[in-house]
């Protein structure tokens, strides 16, 4: 039998330690958010390395005006839809809001929630320095961790709105012992949101575990964005995005073309019909009640 990969064979599941390798060697890291499966197979194809399924779908997907409000059962419904739609890029899935700040005990049976039922192979936190112990703990427990510093949506009400951080000496020293005690803990990467370029690049080339910027500058081992955002399908696009498509327009333009052909009549036309045998529906013609016209 040859020892060669059958062409038809499943790709192989790009792994925390390929991040690593990526960074080693100095290429980009590419990662997308998605948060369900049609969104992951869309990003799975294009090559993407890693699939962030982000409590942003509160605001992306569900409705709401920020991330509190997503529960677990959100995360592990979207996590679980976007492995299904995945067979490549590393699913990474965002602990929201309250799944791991309470209780370590909390923290473990949520975080593997999102493994075992939702597919992901690893967990996002916020937090630095004060949730390093919890990564190491979540890392012994056999469950992958990606940090989060810098702008952490969860704590908007602290920072008083989404605010670039680490601008000053103090704020960029604390940002840096967030990044070391993380990697200290085990984390596999950090994301960096929402801070200074400048900061953002020391700080990449201090840790040897990736970085992940998103409006943290092209200094960062690799970066990430919002699905939304890069495929113009929203109303507002953040100043650290780039809309690469206007599919949102396209979608308006398409639904608005099929609801002409419907009041028109023109949809559905021949090709979308199927009809009956001709002997079919002679007997049923026959087999049919007559209505009589009254006089």
């Amino acid at each position: 039998m040859s020892s060669s990969t059958p062409s038809n064979a499943r790709p192989s599941r790009v792994t925390t330690t390929r991040l690593a390798e990526l960074k080693a060697a100095g290429e980009r890291i590419v990662m997308i958010t998605a948060y369900d499966a049609p969104g992951a197979r869309l990003a799975d194809a294009a090559g993407v390395d890693s699939i962030l399924v982000g409590d942003s779908l509160g605001m992306t997907v569900l409705g709401y005006d920020s991330t509190l409000p997503v529960t677990m059962d959100d995360m592990v419904r979207a996590t679980a839809a976007v492995s299904r739609g995945t067979s490549r890029a590393l699913v990474v899935a965002d602990l929201p809001f309250l799944s791991y700040q309470v209780s370590v005990e909390d923290a473990v049976r949520n975080a593997g929630r999102l493994l075992a039922e939702g597919g992901a192979q690893a967990v996002k936190l916020e937090g630095g320095s004060e949730v390093a112990d919890l990564v190491g703990i979540l890392v012994d427990a056999g469950i992958p961790v990606v940090g989060h510093v810098g702008l952490t949506p969860q704590s908007v009400n602290v920072f008083g709105g989404y605010k670039t951080q680490g601008k000053d000496v103090e704020g960029a020293l604390t940002l840096v012992d967030d990044c070391l005690a993380l990697e200290a803990a085990g984390a596999c990467a950090v994301v960096l949101e929402l801070v200074p370029a400048e900061l953002a690049a020391l700080v990449s080339e201090e840790l040897t575990i990736p970085t992940i910027g998103i409006g943290a500058g092209a200094g960062c081992d690799g970066q990430v964005q919002v699905f939304h955002d890069v495929l113009g399908l929203g109303d507002f696009t953040p100043r650290h995005a780039r809309r690469f498509a206007e599919i949102g327009e396209a979608i308006i333009a398409a639904i608005a073309a099929y609801a002409g052909e419907v009041r028109t009549g023109e949809f559905p036309a021949e090709g979308q019909l199927s009809h009956l045998d001709e002997a079919v529906l002679a007997e049923l013609e026959r087999a049919l009640p007559l209505t009589e016209s009254e006089d």
